[in-house]
């Protein structure tokens, strides 16, 4: 079929583009996170596509392998090279944001050494990223695991110095809190390749988020949509159409970050390849 004559049969069903036709949960993530977010504007496309809240990545993965979830938000830094896991595309940039408090006298993630930081709760992709940050830096915290609500307030209160999260920018949940601000991160970028690979971008928070009076450089993860190879084909296309044809839909308001949700950039799924009924799709949509 030919792009056009493609693109035009998407672009009629994109007010109406229908449901996998069978009921299928999505793992997420936190609610007041980019995935729990994201999954839920997804789910007003697609009904049957369920959210089902969890603690993020590494939660969504064990669900994916253990048949409680049939579709996983997962960081690309936290999916293995697993022969039975494949992607259906790439949507998000997330942005790891290692907040402390304005008081706080820490420049750098070295000032917060032996001091108490949550790194995300156990089971989440920020989890990994952080004890990856800190051990290419060769810094150890006293590490708590903690929900980002519970984070937020812990910080607040003085109970822990320091909190990472990754997610979208500016996090709303964040971006209410007052007197904290970011640690720019970017520099770690290439000791961060160098030790686990090339999923690991250097991005920018703009200007004025959490109050910040400049850009602060900081590190960035895709996201990926990730599904076991026996994912029915039927459900696999109805939700890369969507992604295709909706995707102004699917974007947060409140999401500054970096978006991949064009037809160019939902393809580069590393360190997965993208399911075969995924692939046939991108490919009649280029033509």
């Amino acid at each position: 079929m030919k792009r056009r004559t493609f693109l035009a049969a998407l672009l009629a069903t994109a007010g109406c583009t229908g449901s996998p036709p069978t009921a299928t949960t999505l793992a997420a993530g936190e609610r007041g996170g980019l995935y729990f977010d994201f999954a839920t504007l997804l789910n007003r496309l697609l009904p049957d596509v369920r959210p089902k809240e969890t603690a993020g990545s590494l939660a969504n993965l064990d669900l994916l392998r253990s048949g409680g979830a049939d579709l996983a938000l997962a960081l690309a830094d936290s999916v293995p090279g697993e022969d039975d896991l494949c992607a259906l595309g790439r949507v998000y940039e997330n942005y790891l944001q290692l907040l402390v408090r304005t008081d706080d006298p820490a420049r750098t993630p070295a000032d917060l050494a032996g001091r108490p930081v949550s790194l995300g709760a156990s089971g989440s992709g920020a989890s990994l990223s952080g004890r990856r940050l800190l051990a290419v830096l060769g810094v150890e915290v006293r590490e708590r695991h903690l929900r980002l609500g519970e984070a937020a307030d812990a910080l607040v209160a003085g109970e822990v110095d320091a909190l990472l999260w990754s997610g979208g920018v500016p996090t709303p949940r964040l971006a209410g809190l007052a007197a904290v601000r970011l640690l720019p991160l970017g520099d770690v970028v290439p000791a961060l390749r160098a030790a686990h690979g090339m999923v690991y971008d250097r991005v920018t928070v703009p200007a004025g988020v959490y109050g910040a009076g400049g850009e602060v450089p900081t590190i960035g993860v895709a996201n990926l949509v990730v599904c076991r190879r026996s994912l029915p084909g039927a459900t696999v296309t109805t939700v890369v159409r969507t992604l295709l044809t909706r995707a102004a839909s699917l974007v947060p308001e409140q999401t500054l970050g970096t978006q991949f949700l064009d037809a160019r950039s939902l393809i580069t799924t590393t360190p997965l390849p993208l399911h075969p009924d995924a692939a046939a799709a991108y490919r009649d949509f280029h033509g």
